[in-house]
């Protein structure tokens, strides 16, 4: 069973869109979630998308030629709604099927794909904003919960092996190759599931943030199902 108790002080329900979007994050809070109750038939539209590889890109256009039933009409129309008021918002939101990520088969000792606890970085003041609409959906981690990767010792010393260079250096090596974004989870830490059809607004590492950053995942594909899911 998932400890919710883990995240209270961190996750902030609201009613509507409009709140998502005007309220702030502040103390420990770094996630919004407007939770919703979804109809229409998600699964229809994914299987109306071909993959060529493992994920497509469904921009609106194509969205609005397929030929769909009844419910998967009205699953058309929430995500055109929910593409539309982000834009209006400012924001770049991108539908994806996906069956899966590439895997990160550079660092195997240290992973850098999304299947790995991180968070999302910006030099500019901005959120992320991600609805899964079908499939598994992303994982958050508590603050609490996550230890940067390379303030272990361990693994620290395994990166310096990799570097090399000056120790001046080091740092920005850590930095230019997002070995900083990433976070292990404590051994007593539940990842916390964000459900399907709800919309969430996670805090990212920028400059100005006044909150820590949301340590997030994208889940393992292990049910065969392609996942359809919006972010921006």
């Amino acid at each position: 069973m998932i400890d919710l108790t883990q995240a209270e002080n961190q996750i902030h329900n609201v009613k509507n869109f409009q709140h998502l979007i005007s309220t702030p994050f502040q103390g420990a809070i770094n996630a919004l979630c407007w939770s919703r109750n979804l109809i229409g038939d998600f699964a229809e539209i994914v299987e109306k998308v071909a993959l060529d590889g493992n994920m497509a890109i469904l921009d609106q256009e194509e969205l609005r030629e397929l030929q769909l039933s009844e419910q998967g009409q009205l699953a058309r129309e929430v995500l055109l709604n929910d593409l539309k008021v982000l834009q209006e918002h400012g924001a770049s939101p991108i539908l994806n099927v996906i069956k899966c990520y590439e895997r990160d088969d550079v660092y195997p000792s240290f992973p850098t794909d999304v299947y790995s606890f991180h968070v999302d970085r910006s030099p500019i003041p901005t959120e992320t904003f991600l609805c899964t609409y079908h499939g598994k959906s992303s994982e958050i981690l508590p603050n609490s919960k996550a230890t940067q990767k390379i303030l272990v010792p361990k693994i620290r010393a395994e990166l310096k092996k990799l570097y090399g260079g000056a120790e001046e250096g080091f740092e920005a090596f850590l930095s230019e190759f997002f070995f900083d974004l990433h976070y292990q989870a404590e051994p007593d830490a539940y990842p916390i599931s964000l459900g399907q059809g709800h919309l969430w607004k996670l805090a990212i590492d920028h400059p100005e943030s006044p909150v820590l950053p949301c340590v997030h995942r994208a889940p393992m594909e292990k049910d065969g199902k392609n996942r359809l899911l919006m972010i921006c």
